[in-house]
């Protein structure tokens, strides 16, 4: 069985809805993941945030707005009254629940309940349409069976046990449809894979029941080998390794969220991108395997705030970089990049709400230096197999862009450049003129 997922975009409108149902009936069994459409999560966090300001009066008037756009959406997506009933009755349910979160004290636990309701009426929606349309369908809840740990990670064990339960108390369908995004925590409380992360819950699945093939369905045919928003004549990549993705998605690039690989690659269960509006198209596929060497794509990461902490302490002395680096585990602070020298070490991070708390720590070690508005440059390929003398010509290519940072060797698959946001459209196409082009 296909494991398939379409974002908000691909399920955006009555029209999309209805192009998704024609594309998935192939005759072939499968597990449909579904985001919310599109606009509907930023509309529930903006709910969410009247609440957390405690301006309920236009929290309700909001959800006032958001239900008369689904009853809308009811009345043209459903041809019979009894269809439109149980459409409504969906609509309901989910926009009484939100309502119900505008009483009393607003809370973390409230926001979670609220920010769920966007993938409950999209599925509920949806598998209401497939059934209209004779197709034999099963709605299983994501809240059933998706679990994350105290540390916020997917529980792939847990997820794994509750959905070989859910998937055969649901008996035999033809398709099954679910939520991406939403989960349970630790406490059985409704939480969420983060933004973007219905791609993640559709890999988690994959790897669960063993899928043939995880398919991400969204609004362009696949990877590109640069930023199109910046970069003139971009080119899809045809095929790249799971190792590749992981670069390109964890370092910027938007179309996959940075932990979908993982599970796949450990199950080794292929990855196909597909574009929604264009489904002849090829996509990109993702494997195991790489497909030749040398440069594949580039990707940029913005947000970025470089640390450089300067000590004589560090001159030929051990367990300096073991104290830097408790600090930011301390403060639960990933790092993106790291360059040392004998009395200097600079790296980056892109989470900056303990940033004052983190200097104030590096401070008793030495002079600390700030950089923020940074963005790091990720190009991907098979840079080992590249003829030697590569980092050469990265710094030939980027020539007169002041570069902050380089990281070029703890991966075989990427070189990256630190350099400051000014700069990133024209480092991307300095990459894609010197590089990508040869």
């Amino acid at each position: 069985m296909k494991v398939l997922k379409f974002g908000g975009t691909s399920v955006g409108s009555v029209e999309n809805m209805n192009a998704v149902m024609q594309l998935i009936a192939d005759g072939e069994k499968k597990l449909v993941v579904l985001s919310a459409m599109a606009g509907t999560t930023n509309a529930l966090v903006e709910i969410a945030d009247y609440l957390h300001k405690k301006n309920k009066d236009v929290a309700r008037s909001h959800i006032a707005k958001l239900e008369a756009k689904y009853k809308e959406v009811v009345s043209e997506l459903f041809q019979a009254e009894p269809r439109k009933l149980e459409g409504q009755k969906i609509v309901k349910k989910s926009i009484d629940t939100i309502r119900k979160q505008t009483s009393g004290a607003f809370s973390a636990t409230k926001e979670q309940i609220i920010l769920a309701q966007g993938e409950l009426i999209s599925t509920g929606l949806f598998t209401q349409l497939m059934l209209e349309n004779g197709y034999k369908t099963k709605l299983i809840p994501a809240l059933d069976f998706m679990r994350i740990d105290a540390d916020k990670a997917a529980d792939l064990n847990a997820i794994t046990t509750n959905i070989e339960k859910v998937l055969e108390e649901a008996g035999e369908a033809d398709f099954y449809i679910t939520q991406g995004f939403i989960c349970r925590n630790e406490q059985g409380e409704i939480d969420n894979l983060q933004r973007g992360g219905s791609d993640y819950t559709a890999s988690l699945i994959g790897a669960a029941i063993n899928a043939e093939e995880i398919q991400i369905w969204t609004d362009i045919d696949g990877f590109h080998n640069n930023d199109p928003r910046y970069v003139s004549n971009t080119k899809k990549i045809e095929q790249l390794s799971f190792n590749e993705t992981a670069e390109l998605a964890y370092f910027g690039a938007k179309i996959l969220h940075p932990q979908t690989v993982l599970p796949a690659r450990l199950h080794n269960i292929p990855v196909r991108l597909k574009n929604t509006m264009n489904p002849t198209d090829s996509g990109t596929l993702i494997t195991s395997e790489t497909s030749g060497s040398g440069i594949k794509a580039v990707a940029a990461k913005d947000g970025i705030t470089a640390i450089k902490i300067r000590s004589d302490r560090m001159l030929m002395a051990y367990g300096f970089l073991k104290s830097v680096f408790e600090i930011f585990e301390f403060f639960k602070t990933p790092i993106d990049m790291i360059s040392t020298s004998e009395v200097a070490v600079s790296l980056t991070i892109d989470n900056t709400s303990k940033l004052k708390d983190i200097v104030t720590e590096l401070k008793e070690y030495g002079e600390v230096q700030v950089d923020e508005d940074q963005t790091i440059i990720c190009i991907v390929g098979d840079i080992i197999a590249e003829e030697r003398g590569f980092a050469g010509k990265v710094f030939d290519a980027l020539e007169g862009i002041p570069i902050r940072m380089i990281s070029y060797g703890g991966s075989r698959y990427n070189i990256s450049v630190l350099v400051p946001t000014t700069f990133k459209q024209k480092t991307l196409q300095a990459i894609s003129d010197n590089l990508l082009e040869s």
